[in-house]
């Protein structure tokens, strides 16, 4: 019986590393670039952290948690998401601090137990900043910001931001009451999932993607006809240092978050090219979670973006092109194979892909399998190669090749094809070594 990977958990396969490569590498530049420094994370966190940090009511901790108790007993979660984490790591290690700001990034794996579709799986990869220390709206702006410069940087096709402000702990429950008041006229026109949160959640009311549930919200009371004095100054702050850094954006009274921790400024980004499932990234601010975890009473705001759902925005066919060797070696003979491995580990020690033929396959096979292999340059050594003690290196995108010799064919090659190619790894003459013993013995 064949082995397959538990539903839900996804392989991505060479053909599809390189764009995830290229979108990492992207995304470490621009997050410097705005002083962004990253933190790495455990992936088990006690369960407390979460149902604490997100709130109880919410649908990941209440239904899409991994939790398990460990061998003494104690709860424990595959982490569903990076802030918690973030303010736990903070607060633990003393890297948040009142009347300062620190600015961190993380990336890596998360886990929720949901139904797989397209775009979505219960392991899934997330990319987030988190701005710890300050209320001012420019930072709130930054974030925004930081976000739109990333997917611009990544090329994501029709991204469409939206905000909203979600006010704060003093305006938020007048507010959720009315809600609650003008829902509870139509419990008979709400989804199951909607008459749960009527009482428990009520701002997820408004997140509900069902039609008749859909229904029923376009009645309903926003929230920004409720939101005190000083969240109105600071969501139209906010606005004006996003109209200042040219962007565009929707105000859309609707969106929420579905974490219990959001407060004031809120959005999410979008793309058309996705369906349904159309959000790439979300975030906003979330100023009383640091002391809700333990910590001092520090403001804080940030995001996090799907990594499926952004390769799954691009291009799917970059994201299928294999990333072939600088250089393949191509071999013939029981000599040449022996000459061509140990110029396999020169070219590698000097920092060039390289790869060879394990299989003792003909020149035509070896060489079809290069150029199939986006190979950019091949390197030819056969008998008349060792007689003359000159290789043959051509260049595949244009077929123009010459000749360069035997020995240190590997500086040669790598000089060529980067020409400010490092000094030579210590043990990068082994080829040289080799021809050496050859004509000794």
């Amino acid at each position: 019986m064949t082995i397959r990977s538990v539903r839900g958990m996804r392989d991505i396969l060479p053909g599809e590393t390189p764009l995830w490569n290229r979108l990492e590498a992207t995304a470490r530049d621009v997050l410097r670039c705005h002083g962004y420094s990253e933190i790495r994370l455990p992936l088990v966190e006690k369960t407390e952290l979460f149902a604490r940090g997100i709130g109880e009511e919410t649908d990941i901790v209440s239904k899409e948690m991994y939790t398990f108790a460990d061998r003494k007993g104690q709860m424990i979660t595959l982490r569903p998401e990076g802030t918690a984490s973030v303010i736990r790591a903070a607060i633990q290690n003393g890297l948040c601090q009142e009347r300062s700001v620190t600015k961190l990034y993380y990336y890596g794996p998360m886990f929720r137990y949901e139904r797989p579709q397209k775009g979505r799986s219960r392991q899934f990869t997330q990319l987030g900043i988190e701005a710890l220390g300050s209320v001012d709206p420019r930072l709130d702006a930054e974030t925004v910001i930081v976000l739109m410069d990333l997917l611009v940087q990544w090329g994501v096709p029709e991204a469409r931001l939206a905000i909203n402000s979600l006010g704060c702990r003093k305006c938020r429950p007048p507010y959720l009451e009315v809600l609650r008041g003008h829902y509870s006229g139509h419990t008979g026109d709400l989804c199951s999932d909607c008459r749960e949160r009527l009482e428990k959640n009520p701002m997820r009311l408004l997140d509900c993607k069902r039609g008749e549930c859909r229904g029923v919200r376009e009645a309903a009371p926003v929230m920004i006809d409720s939101i005190c004095g000083d969240c109105l100054s600071h969501f139209d702050a906010v606005q004006g240092f996003l109209r200042a850094a040219g962007l565009a954006w929707d105000v859309d009274p609707f969106l929420v978050r579905g974490l219990d921790y959001y407060t004031r400024t809120t959005y999410e980004v979008f793309s058309g090219l996705l369906g349904a499932q159309d959000a790439v990234a979300g975030g906003g601010r979330y100023d009383g979670l640091v002391k809700e975890l333990g910590g001092a009473d520090v403001p804080a705001v940030g995001f996090a973006l799907g990594m499926e759902r952004i390769v799954l925005a691009l291009s799917e066919g970059e994201g299928r092109v294999a990333e072939g060797p600088t250089v393949a070696v191509v071999t013939l003979g029981d000599e040449a194979q022996t000459i061509g491995f140990n110029l396999l580990i020169d070219l590698r020690r000097l920092g060039v892909s390289a790869e060879g033929d394990f299989m003792g396959a003909s020149l035509r096979s070896q060489m079809r399998r290069a150029e199939k292999g986006n190979a950019r340059f091949v390197i030819i050594i056969g008998s008349d190669e060792i007689r003359s003690g000159r290789c043959v290196m051509r260049d595949m995108t244009n077929r123009r090749q010459e000749e360069i010799p035997l020995e240190g064919a590997a500086a040669a090659a790598a000089s060529k094809i980067n020409p400010n190619t490092a000094g030579p790894h210590p043990n990068s003459d082994t080829l040289t070594q080799a021809l050496s013993q050859r004509e000794r013995d």
